[in-house]
């Protein structure tokens, strides 16, 4: 996935994140960013990588995502890749 699409999908989460006061105040909680922080964090490199990383993690709030942005889940791990985050390896029991 070219960088500028990675960057634009990430961008998007983040919008979707930030859409719903529950979802922003547990992304603020998990990430330890303070409101004021936010745009300022949203420069720095691979926060936007975490914020993949971030709804990847929740299986929940990737899907509905995924549903509302029209993408995959594979969309968001090459997003993810594309801007420096590491692979995801699933781990099996």
């Amino acid at each position: 996935m070219p960088a500028e699409a990675a960057e634009g999908l990430a961008i998007q989460a983040l919008s979707y994140i930030a859409g719903e006061p529950e979802r922003l105040d547990r992304f603020l909680s998990v990430t330890g960013i303070g409101p004021d922080q936010i745009r300022a964090a949203a420069g720095e490199p691979g926060f936007l990588a975490g914020v993949l990383a971030y709804l990847a993690s929740d299986e929940t709030l990737a899907t509905a995502f995924t549903a509302e942005a029209g993408c995959g889940p594979a969309d968001i791990a090459r997003a993810h890749i594309a801007l420096g985050g590491e692979p995801w390896e699933r781990e099996i029991p």
